[in-house]
């Protein structure tokens, strides 16, 4: 089959090979994807790059956790009516070796979920990391019906699946954006009201959306580096649930103030999430889907052989949507 890999970390165009390898072989309790998609995400150009030094140890890696595809076969104990049934595979990169840059691939079937019809391939290689980090970030401190969230960075991946998770849920939303068009993407999904994270004192500009009334909880894609400003929106007993803290990786904590506001602290990736969280999250997804009720954005749609570009895009960044490379 044709794939993509690294035998060594570095930089996409210095390690990235498109080639040749074996085709894989369901084993018990797995089935075989032939693969139409595969998500490219953050943490796949990480690890590619040396994120994870002992990644390699056991031989080369073909990256991607996300992607969709067709089941071709099954393993000892899955049902044969499984196959020709169209799926969204997600942590097929995850504690192995072989994910799914690459035309076939070989997981345990729980991680090949039914891919509703009406749903694109494309969609479904945004499912595994975007959608269900998005999720768990909203709901796993309880319902948010009745609440305020604050969703910073509601234009990017995560955060655009995040304020239509949270309006699902039931909640006013308040997106963070940096740009007129960006206002409008966040708006357009249901933020409620949108403020500039560029601009000073933004927390404060959120409490003018509530009338003062401080919010319940906050969905974070810069925690180190927006904390200050959301700790002046966010009430006591409130949520920060957040999944990527960049610009300052290694934050320092004003513990005594956020002790004394009785703060949750969550720290989300999709990998370590509860079974039962991922079985949630996967069962609200595909009934929005079938209902047609999530909107998405695909920024970038390459082809195979420039998976590297999509690499470096994700590396670049700049942009909200995802970014799907078509291998069928």
């Amino acid at each position: 089959m044709q794939a993509v890999w690294f035998e060594s970390f570095g930089s996409a165009a210095d390690t990235l090979v498109l080639g040749e390898q074996p085709k894989p072989e369901p084993g018990p309790g797995e089935v075989l994807v032939k693969l139409v998609t595969t998500g490219v995400n953050p943490s796949d150009v990480k690890k590619r790059a040396g994120s994870f030094l002992n990644l390699l140890d056991a031989g080369l890696v073909v990256p991607h956790s996300d992607g969709a595809g067709v089941i071709e076969a099954v393993g000892a104990g899955v049902a044969a009516s499984r196959v020709g049934e169209r799926v969204f595979v997600y942590q097929a990169q995850f504690g192995r070796r072989f994910g799914t840059a690459a035309e076939y691939v070989a997981l345990d079937s729980v991680r090949a979920p039914r891919l509703p019809d009406n749903a694109s391939f494309e969609v479904g290689a945004c499912i595994g990391i975007p959608i269900m980090t998005a999720h768990r970030c909203v709901f796993a401190d309880g319902p948010v019906k009745g609440q305020t969230v604050v969703v910073t960075g509601g234009a990017g991946r995560v955060g655009y699946y995040a304020i239509q998770w949270a309006r699902w849920g039931g909640a006013t939303v308040i997106a963070t954006a940096s740009s007129a068009a960006d206002e409008e993407t966040c708006r357009a999904v249901g933020a409620d009201h949108v403020v500039n994270h560029r601009q000073d004192n933004w927390g404060e500009a959120i409490l003018a959306c509530t009338g003062g009334d401080k919010v319940e909880r906050v969905v974070e894609v810069q925690f180190g580096a927006n904390l200050p400003e959301v700790l002046k929106c966010l009430g006591v007993g409130g949520v920060i649930a957040t999944y990527s803290s960049t610009v300052v990786k290694e934050p320092t904590l004003p513990f005594m103030q956020m002790m004394f506001m009785d703060l949750t602290l969550r720290m989300v990736i999709v990998y370590a999430m509860p079974e039962a969280a991922k079985m949630q999250a996967i069962a609200d997804t595909c009934a929005l889907l079938e209902q047609g009720k999530l909107q998405h954005r695909i920024a970038y749609n390459l082809p195979f052989e420039q998976t590297g570009r999509a690499h470096e895009l994700i590396e670049q960044g700049g942009f909200g949507g995802c970014v799907v490379v078509s291998i069928d």
